[in-house]
């Protein structure tokens, strides 16, 4: 059928309309409307356009849907598992330089002062215990022992601080690059430091606590034993030891496990929303609560997977050494002594490269976490899409990851006005 020949629908008789016809068919497949007083199609679909509706089975996408945005590290938007679980590797991969740099510093410095410490002391005390006379060997043994404990004190406080102050620059490394923001190595560190005295002494108060938890363990074994011992003899007080032992230290893993995923997210309440511990600890407390199992899943698994990488790349090589020193040397005579310390320095060095990958990534895992407890349960997706739509206008933008007002005093958070009385965002 051709232009010339297509009639108006309703048409008297089939008569053709009166007006001129257009050539040109419209652009969405009907034909062009009819002359005044002839049915008329509907008005256009889309408002602003000059198009009909798609024919039905068109492929016309529907109209108003956007994905969300995602200006830099991770969507604004809540998160979904897999999301959550490699973003922070995207991370590592993001900024290497100031990430993975950190982490290897951190490594480096806790090393180095381990062997500064360790090395001397014990080159001194195998000394004196070589020259000891057979008589004093034993008080020497024992006063170096107690001497190693003390000296145990300043790699763990290495450790401490080190650690803390990662777990700062991880923190603000993904916070400021889910905004698009890339900072450089000083820049991560200077932001991280100003939190610094509250980060140390979180982690203080955790190690203390775990150590007071494993003393108080052993001693409750150790009294069971010997309990047993007085009242039973014989091996009684060993099978009480070991039953005590087994129930307690399922009990003992499974209460630190709980607790560490309900304060997991302390470090980022401490730095991005500049509370207390003591106010942190409830935040986090509150923003774990109905995703237990998800934080705790997510944490394991990614320790899971970080520990089974390390152990596939040092194990070879450690093992490829230890074969080569054997064949070289199946006597031990000490030919092969070239080998085995080229095979210690490789599995030193593979060691601190993973332990860098390893606490970096832990560490961004926390605040990513973080985020999303945040998006769920606040809305803080909205804000700092808010925060992203104010900066790029040019406008002048507050901090996004401020704690909600109703946090301070405890109450359940609810919306939130803005400067205008509109809500900025409502807990889901």
């Amino acid at each position: 059928m051709s232009d010339q020949d297509w009639q108006a629908p309703g048409g008297a008789n089939g008569a053709a309309p009166t007006g001129p016809s257009n050539d040109v068919p419209s652009a969405g497949g009907y034909p062009p409307p009819a002359s005044p007083g002839a049915a008329q199609y509907p008005p256009p679909a889309y408002p602003g356009t000059a198009q009909y509706p798609p024919p039905v089975g068109g492929s016309q996408p529907t109209p108003g849907w956007a994905p969300p945005p995602k200006p830099g590290l991770l969507p604004l938007r809540p998160l979904g598992f897999g999301t959550l679980l490699w973003a922070p590797f995207q991370t590592l991969r993001r900024n290497p330089a100031a990430t993975f740099g950190s982490g290897l510093v951190v490594q480096l410095v806790t090393t180095v002062a381990t062997l500064a410490v360790f090395v001397p002391f014990l080159v001194l005390i195998f000394g004196r215990i070589e020259s000891a006379t057979t008589d004093d060997v034993d008080a020497v043994a024992a006063g170096g022992i107690g001497a190693l404990l003390l000296l145990m004190l300043v790699p763990i406080a290495v450790s401490l601080v080190a650690s803390a102050f990662l777990q700062g620059v991880m923190v603000v490394e993904v916070a400021t690059g889910t905004l698009g923001e890339r900072l450089a190595f000083g820049a991560l560190w200077r932001r991280a430091a100003r939190r610094i005295g509250p980060l140390l002494g979180w982690t203080a108060i955790i190690t203390g606590a775990l150590l007071v938890g494993v003393v108080g363990f052993v001693a409750v074994i150790a009294l069971a034993a010997v309990a047993g011992t007085a009242v039973a003899g014989g091996p009684a007080g060993a099978v009480a030891a070991i039953i005590i032992g087994l129930v307690g230290s399922l009990g003992f893993v499974a209460l630190a496990a709980w607790l560490m995923t309900k304060l997991a997210v302390v470090p980022s309440a401490i730095v991005l929303e500049h509370a207390g511990i003591g106010e942190a600890v409830r935040r986090s407390w509150r923003l774990t609560a109905g995703f237990f199992w998800r934080t705790f899943g997510t944490l394991l698994l990614v320790a899971v997977i970080l520990s089974f990488a390390g152990q596939v790349v040092t194990q070879p090589v450690s093992l490829v050494g230890t074969m080569i020193a054997a064949v070289i040397d199946p006597t031990g005579s000490g030919a092969a002594i070239g080998i085995t310390i080229a095979t210690l320095v490789i599995t030193v060095v593979l060691t601190i490269v993973i332990g860098a990958i390893t606490s970096v990534v832990q560490s961004a895992l926390v605040a990513v976490i973080y985020i999303d407890l945040r998006m769920r349960r606040e809305g803080l997706d909205l804000e700092l899409t808010r925060h992203v739509e104010e900066r790029d206008a040019g406008r002048p933008v507050g901090d996004p990851y401020a704690a909600p007002p109703a946090t301070a005093t405890g109450a359940a958070p609810g919306p939130v006005p803005d400067a205008t009385g509109g809500e900025t965002w409502t807990p889901r």
